[in-house]
């Protein structure tokens, strides 16, 4: 990550995120019609103009939800996205991410880049201890996306999430904060 991240919350060699915001409608959809087939059946961003101000909505206002959108430093076009939902705080300290790479950056490694950057605010700013990824099967790119990343499979839960009509098998990939903080003593010592 260099120091001064510009417009970025944070930066890699290549890519940069930042929040989402109602302006992007018109790149987001647009990159997300010409990735139907990269993406499909596994996800199903948002295509229409009304789609996306529902979603980016949700992940500008929801305090359990942090949206990043992934951007190439180069010449700022939308390369992907990464999502952290479901975030809960207290004990858990959890959120469970989505992703997604659009068809002219895939196979580039950006999303694996961007992922660590993710990774290391979740763990850090956002002072999160768990990340999960539940990813189906036969998506082998996810899997080796988050295996990349240092992930590892928890499990497998059979119908799990309901997506394109029907309820999806899925396995459960997580990873935790690594040990560079104490945890402050119980009240109750």
């Amino acid at each position: 990550m260099s120091d001064d991240p510009g417009p970025y919350l944070a930066t890699g060699p290549r890519v940069g995120l930042r929040p989402f915001s109602p302006a992007d409608a018109d790149e987001f959809t647009a990159r997300a019609r010409e990735s139907r087939e990269l993406h499909r059946p596994w996800l199903f961003p948002p295509c229409t103009h009304d789609a996306y101000a529902v979603y980016a909505g949700g992940l500008i206002r929801d305090p359990a939800r942090a949206g990043f959108l992934v951007c190439e430093r180069a010449d700022g076009a939308l390369a992907g996205f990464v999502n952290i939902n479901n975030i809960v705080r207290g004990a858990f300290r959890s959120g469970a991410l989505g992703y997604g790479a659009f068809a002219h950056a895939a196979g580039r490694g950006l999303l694996t880049e961007a992922l660590g950057l993710v990774l290391a605010h979740a763990f850090g700013p956002l002072e999160l201890h768990r990340l999960e990824a539940n990813i189906q099967p036969g998506n082998t790119a996810s899997r080796a996306l988050v295996r990349r990343a240092g992930f590892r499979l928890e499990g497998f839960s059979p119908a799990m999430l309901h997506i394109d009509g029907a309820w999806r098998d899925h396995e459960r990939w997580a990873i935790t904060a690594p040990d560079r903080r104490q945890d402050s003593p119980s009240a109750c010592s």
